[in-house]
């Protein structure tokens, strides 16, 4: 019963809120709450250890407790964009965001990931990241200011410094 019931709960919030969202009995195990962000469709999603993650409206992602410690140290980004921050110590073992395209891993960085049209696309604000395609070992890492774009395919992942409009662009889809 109250599985049917929490089940209810987030039905209901992912219909009159537009935006897919972890099941809320599944991120309070995995040690995380969420944060409605006042006048936008945006909510953070603060875990132990300090780790937060701005979630743009919208976007679809399950947490991961692969270690099963009881703090997520992963997430799977399906659409959209997930802005995150993982200060240093704040996920023992680093952090991971796996889309499609791409696995971004890190260590007490501040980055986005953003899903769509075919792509991933991975900045850094703060800190380090290290970008590969699922099926790869090739690795690129990424300094603040860096971004890259991973599509489908075995081509070689090109980092690029991002220009003031993209950067401004991506990160004012978080209220930043």
């Amino acid at each position: 019963m109250r599985a049917r019931g929490r089940f209810f709960r987030s039905l209901v919030a992912v219909l009159f809120a537009g935006v897919f969202w972890v099941d809320a009995a599944h991120a309070q195990d995995a040690g995380c709450t969420f944060e409605p962000v006042a006048g936008t469709s945006r909510q953070i999603l603060r875990c132990r250890e300090g780790l937060a993650i701005i979630v743009e409206g919208g976007a679809r992602f399950t947490l991961e407790d692969r270690d099963r410690n009881g703090s997520p140290d992963a997430v799977r980004l399906r659409r959209k964009a997930l802005l995150l921050d993982a200060p240093a110590g704040a996920v023992q073992g680093g952090f991971a965001v796996i889309t499609p395209q791409a696995i971004a891993a890190v260590r007490g960085t501040k980055w986005a990931v953003d899903v769509g049209n075919g792509k991933t696309s991975v900045f850094v604000l703060r800190g380090r990241v290290a970008v590969q395609r699922p099926a790869s070992t090739a690795v690129v890492v990424l300094a603040p200011g860096d971004g890259v774009d991973v599509e489908a395919g075995t081509g070689k992942l090109i980092v690029k410094h991002w220009p003031a409009k993209r950067v401004s662009a991506l990160l004012a889809r978080f209220g930043q």
